[in-house]
């Protein structure tokens, strides 16, 4: 029997635990210095708070202060924090992850070096590792359109192993797969790992077409499908521009989890409340008193440094980011023509 320590008992980890109890695998879940009331939740059997779904009771539960009890002998760790809370928890963890045959990570993000040059989360923590003579390893990127709940209660559902072995892939997807919970196994962890927060980013201009339907009282359908063209088109050019394979964008790190990402959750969510005239400021505070992160408010600028640091020559064909950055952090009031003049093509 595989066994497994997730780092993060939130939505996506404590999804994760579920889907691999039901492929027989032993779950130890841990919970951080943010998740007690979560934990509390999960060994009360009641429904987890965020996504309403009880988690099975053969899920060991650790709590913040019993890190070195969740990870001990366990054949692969998870990452499924926040992204801001990749550095700390993977410092905490990286004794214990060395020791692992493979990490795991639900975490879409990108990371920051103390120079500001931007990785991706692959490459960030192996940067980390390296640093304090760690050698980590194989990484696992999953990614794909998982809604944690939907997850957790057992709907079906595909994801996305990525691995830049693609045995190791191969191996663990066929490991934790189970009737409802089907995964594909692909070497491109780049593709997996740029279109995990890229589609965070994308989402919140998905959900201002849905804010503007209920601020004018008419759909706006058109300019909602020109936005998914153009933000997989984006994820696809940069996903090439650092490396990956192109089809990856037009699959489940992609398209997929771009259709469920736009369809509900906390971006989109963000956005329409854009696009129903709240304000870009004002909404993201409305936001943060619910207790709900936009992950892609503080992917925007780290994609744009991305960019601009590691593929300059594709920034003039990827508008819709640069639109995001000035709905977003701008606070532009003329949010819809901003969105419309990047998402519709130009005149041949």
């Amino acid at each position: 029997m595989s066994s497994i320590a997730i780092l993060g008992a939130g939505a996506m980890g404590s999804g994760l635990a579920n889907a691999l109890v039901r492929a027989g695998w032993e779950v130890n879940l841990w919970g951080t210095w943010l998740d007690d009331h979560l934990i509390d939740a999960i060994e009360a059997g009641t429904p987890h708070p965020r996504i309403d779904t009880i988690i099975s009771d053969k899920v060991k539960t650790f709590r913040s202060a019993e890190l070195e009890q969740a990870m001990d002998g366990v054949e692969v760790v998870a990452l499924s924090v926040a992204s801001v809370g990749v550095p700390k928890v993977a410092e905490m963890a990286f004794d214990a992850i060395s020791k692992a045959q493979a990490l795991w990570l639900t975490t879409k993000g990108f990371m920051p070096d103390e120079n500001g040059k931007i990785a991706l989360l692959p490459a960030g923590l192996r940067r980390m590792a390296e640093a304090k003579g760690i050698t980590l390893p194989p990484i696992v990127a999953i990614a794909g359109p998982v809604k944690a709940n939907e997850c957790a209660a057992n709907e079906p559902t595909a994801t996305i192993f990525g691995s830049r072995d693609l045995d190791v892939a191969v191996k663990y997807a066929r490991a934790a797969r189970s009737e409802h919970y089907a995964i594909e196994a692909t070497d491109d962890e780049v593709g997996v790992e740029v279109c995990a927060p890229m589609k965070n980013v994308y989402a919140i201009m998905l959900g201002i077409a849905d804010g503007l339907q209920e601020q004018t009282g008419h759909p706006h359908h058109n300019l909602k499908a020109a936005t998914f063209a153009q933000a997989v088109r984006e994820m696809s050019i940069l996903s090439v521009a650092l490396g990956a394979k192109e089809a990856t964008a037009y699959g489940l790190p992609g398209v997929g989890d771009l259709e469920v990402t736009g369809l509900s959750g906390r971006n989109k969510v963000y956005g329409v409340r854009i696009g129903r005239g709240e304000g870009a400021q004002a909404a993201l505070k409305t936001m943060a008193e619910l207790e709900q992160t936009v992950e892609g408010v503080p992917a925007i600028p780290l994609a744009i440094d991305l960019v601009e640091q590691s593929a300059t020559d594709v920034k003039e064909r990827m508008p819709l980011l640069y639109a995001a950055r000035q709905i977003v952090y701008e606070d532009d009031p003329d949010f819809t023509n901003i969105l419309t003049r990047a998402v519709l093509p130009a005149r041949p």
